[in-house]
């Protein structure tokens, strides 16, 4: 129902603040390919790291980023295509070989796998020209804006979406986009982010999707139910009609979004569809949950979401609007880790950290942003039990010597469990700890000035459980180092005004008592 026009003023207000103190603290700075920071469902199945440990070529056609592929040495030699400029119509046209499959006025990933594409330098926009996945896996689309992509009307483009997958696709991971139309299906345009035809383990973060009829479309018909593992978080959707997404027989989970201005629907679960609907801000909308337009039903578990000036339709035959009293109809079991931001800061972290163009910021998990992520992709399953109080862990056997410089130095992380601080790693304390929200994080060591590190010394608590890890310059996002378990780690000598400790698996609940850094 809506809430008094006296509470939701405050509410804005509220948000508003929030946003301003968001806004100051976000870096300034040229996007790089990431193939860490992987989220949601592109977690599993092995994992997503498009073109990680390929070689790194600069396009500013189409036509470069078809050759690009086309000059691979097999259709899954990794590749990382950075773009810059503006891409259209004009400047793309096919080009063959034997590791590609492109097509004219579209940029066709198809039969390919092991690809990242993203926008660096002062950004890479798609004018009227789509993002194309067919018969793919393992793609990562980064930091681009893909804007009036039609199906009709002059210029066309292949199918009319923005970004849209189909046949046998695995493993997309879509971040920090900007999806945008200028009009619904009377004006030419279809989907912003369409996926039909056995696609699956896809995560669309922190981009905005805006000015469209249609938001997106998981499945094509009731009977394409075959799609399947989808997450969607910190996302913006703004001037929407409908399909937010539309869902199919698939699983997904959306959390974190804020939905704004969706005229007719909003998540259309149906066919047999579960969404696993947790702290996303609804607002000036209609019917923003529920199943529409057909009396195939789907089903939704809810938590911790505002629902700000939302109206409801009467329920009918083809139309059952989850509210006014929005309760779950299933349950959903999720396999991945993640943290919740709550709902009432959603609007404003989404504002500074969705869409092109904003430095790859993203949530520390308590409503605050910070910078792009680095390193590999977690692919463990979360955990809920919370850290046990620690016992003193022995130290190693190769305690360096010199002045631990973490003492008096700052700490910051990616996430904390309850009961455990970031300062506790450098209180010179083997009783107080830090451990993540989950199977995996970052923790990092960080000083006002540049500083010399050669080498770290995590110390455990007892009971922790460290998988694989990269050690990370902070300032520049380079890996120091890579191994598994705690305890001391060399590297070349680094001058560096921050030092990351990232946990990227790990078959328990790491526990870190000290995380000490050495000039030697």
């Amino acid at each position: 129902m809506r809430r008094s026009v006296a509470l939701r003023l405050s509410a804005v207000a509220g948000v508003a603040g929030v946003a301003g103190a968001i806004a100051l603290g976000l870096p300034q700075q040229e996007a790089s390919a990431a193939a860490g920071g992987v989220t949601g469902y592109a977690t599993q199945n092995g994992g997503t790291t498009g073109g990680a440990g390929g070689a790194t070529v600069r396009a500013s056609t189409g036509t470069q980023i078809h050759a690009a592929l086309c000059n691979r040495a097999a259709t899954s030699t990794p590749i990382i295509i950075e773009v810059q400029g503006t891409i259209n119509h004009g400047n793309t046209t096919k080009v063959s070989g034997s590791s590609c499959n492109t097509a004219a006025d579209v940029i066709e990933l198809k039969s390919i796998s092991n690809v990242t594409i993203v926008g660096v330098g002062s950004g890479a926009t798609f004018d009227q020209l789509g993002i194309h996945i067919r018969d793919s896996s393992n793609i990562i689309i980064q930091n681009v804006t893909v804007k009036n992509v039609k199906k009709s009307g002059s210029p066309l483009s292949n199918g009319g979406d923005a970004i849209g997958m189909e046949s046998t696709v695995r493993n997309v991971w879509v971040d920090h986009a900007t999806l945008e139309a200028s009009g619904g299906e009377s004006a030419g345009f279809d989907g912003l982010f369409d996926m039909k035809n056995d696609v699956e383990y896809v995560t669309l973060s922190y981009s905005i999707l805006r000015n469209s009829g249609r938001g997106g479309l998981v499945g094509s018909s009731e009977t394409d139910t075959g799609n399947n593992f989808l997450t969607f978080h910190h996302n913006r959707y703004e001037n929407i009609d409908s399909r937010t997404p539309l869902l199919r027989g698939a699983t997904a989970h959306m959390y974190n979004n804020h939905y704004f201005n969706l005229r007719e629907s909003g998540i259309n679960s149906r066919a047999g569809a579960k969404a696993k609907v947790d702290n996303n801000y609804f607002e000036d909308s209609k019917d923003v949950l529920g199943t529409f337009y057909t009396d195939a039903a789907g089903y939704w578990q809810v938590s911790g979401n505002v629902f700000d000036n939302v109206t409801w339709s009467a329920p009918g035959t083809d139309n059952k609007p989850a509210g006014p009293n929005v309760t779950s109809n299933t349950t959903v079991s999720i396999p991945y880790a993640f943290s919740l931001d709550g709902a009432s800061c959603v609007p404003a972290l989404v504002a500074a950290t969705a869409g092109a163009n904003k430095g790859l910021a993203v949530s520390n998990g308590s409503c605050s942003a910070t910078a792009g992520p680095t390193g590999g992709p977690s692919t463990s399953p979360s955990t809920s039990a919370g850290p046990s109080t620690p016992a003193s862990p022995s130290p190693s056997a190769s305690q360096p010597s010199g002045a631990n410089l973490s003492i008096g130095a700052g700490a910051d992380g990616s996430s904390k469990a309850s009961g455990t601080s970031y300062g506790n790693v450098k209180d010179g304390s083997l009783s107080t700890i830090w451990s993540p929200n989950g199977a995996t994080g970052d923790i990092s060591i960080k000083w006002s000035a540049a500083t010399r590190v050669a080498k770290i010394n995590i110390r455990e608590a007892s009971g922790s459980s460290i998988g694989s890890y990269q050690v990370l310059n902070g300032a520049t996002g380079a890996v120091l180092a890579s191994g598994t378990g705690g305890g001391v780690i060399s590297f070349p000598a680094t001058s560096t005004t921050k030092i990351t400790f990232k946990i990227t698996a790990s078959s328990g609940t790491p526990k870190i008592a000290e995380f000490e850094t050495y000039a030697s």
